[in-house]
């Protein structure tokens, strides 16, 4: 098996595709798909099944791998686990990737174990390189407002993250329309660009459409939007029920109130709606973020192969009719499943 593993190239045809966006107006470019490590890659996860993932992204095509300093289980072993990757997989590979991190969450005790002051955004970031193995990372961001510490002491850090060699690019994530506007100005004043900003987004989380993502096309950031299948909610996955292994039988890492039989039921009609288009229903939801313009990158989580398969085939078909978009609104657009907050200046999730 060693030997079998040692042999592993990765595929020379994985960029003919060419299924990537540039990132606002700023010279970062993303795959349509990125894979995020929030879920399944921890301590507590199959290593080889995660390392099988991240090598089957990059064969097709998925060249941008985003993680915090919190994702696990425990906190700071997806970053391990990706490190670990990256050293027997990719190393050679490593100006071709994108990987980004955060920090923002609690890590440790103590009054600089979270949030957004200078002492805790640079300390984090040390510890995700040396977690990684990593010299720098390509984008790194502020994951939430810091309610407490000066807005442009965080942004400050990460101008000074970025003229110290750490990261490439900045950005900040799940801020508000008018946090984000002011966020982007102390940069720009700076000198460093804020390039792109990371909330949720899905069928049935729609707070970006209310200001954010015409925000963000005005200052010429890019949008990568995590969430988009509503944590395993836009699936198939829970049809007929709640499967013992899924994010729902999880205690605390699934909102369950979101399974009442209304919702499910309009679940079921979304997936109706998807197999018309010959196509699963995660795969509906991944597309239909993917349809706005301002959407540069879907940030997608999978559990194994044939999954993280799965969502990647969502390109094959990205194009909606009006009557498709009026009927998915018909059963999403009010919003009766968004039961996250609208941004971190309102307490949102990691």
């Amino acid at each position: 098996m060693a030997d079998v593993e040692a042999q592993w190239m990765a595929n020379p045809n994985r960029y003919d595709d060419e299924t990537y966006s540039r990132c606002g107006q700023s010279g970062l470019i993303l795959p349509k798909i990125t894979l995020g490590l929030w879920q399944n890659f921890g301590g507590v996860d199959v290593y080889e099944t995660q390392r099988a993932m991240i090598r089957r992204a990059f064969d097709r095509g998925v060249f941008h791998f985003d993680l915090a300093n919190n994702y696990g289980p425990p906190p700071g072993s997806a970053e391990e686990n990706f490190g670990k990757v990256l050293g027997q997989d990719l190393k050679k590979h490593r100006d071709e990737l994108i990987i980004s991190t955060k920090a923002g969450y609690r890590m440790w005790p103590g009054p600089f174990g979270e949030w957004g002051s200078r002492k805790y955004l640079i300390s984090s970031l040390d510890q995700s390189l040396s977690r990684m193995g990593l010299d720098y990372v390509d984008i790194f961001y502020s994951h939430r407002v810091d309610p407490d510490t000066p807005l442009a002491e965080t942004m400050g850090a990460l101008d000074q993250i970025v003229r110290s060699g750490k990261a490439l690019y900045v950005g900040i994530s799940s801020y508000s329309p008018e946090m984000t506007r002011k966020a982007h100005a102390i940069l720009k004043d700076l000198g460093t660009p804020c390039v792109i900003h990371q909330p949720s987004y899905s069928m049935m989380n729609r707070w970006v459409e209310d200001g954010l993502l015409d925000t963000l096309s005005e200052l010429g950031m890019g949008c990568i939007a995590f969430s988009p299948l509503a944590q395993g909610l836009l699936t198939n996955k829970y049809l007929n029920g709640v499967p013992e292994d899924s994010r729902a039988a999880l205690e605390g890492s699934f909102q369950t109130g979101m399974l009442t039989e209304e919702n499910i039921d309009r679940v079921r009609a979304l997936n109706e709606i998807a197999k018309r288009r010959g196509q699963t229903l995660a795969q509906m939801a991944i597309a239909w973020v993917l349809r706005r313009p301002e959407i540069t990158s879907a940030l997608i989580g999978a559990r194994h192969v044939q999954q993280l398969d799965n969502s990647l085939d969502a390109l094959d078909n990205l194009e909606f009719s009006k009557d498709e978009l009026a009927e998915i609104d018909k059963y999403a657009a009010d919003g009766g499943l968004n039961l996250w907050q609208k941004s971190s200046d309102s307490q949102a999730p990691a």
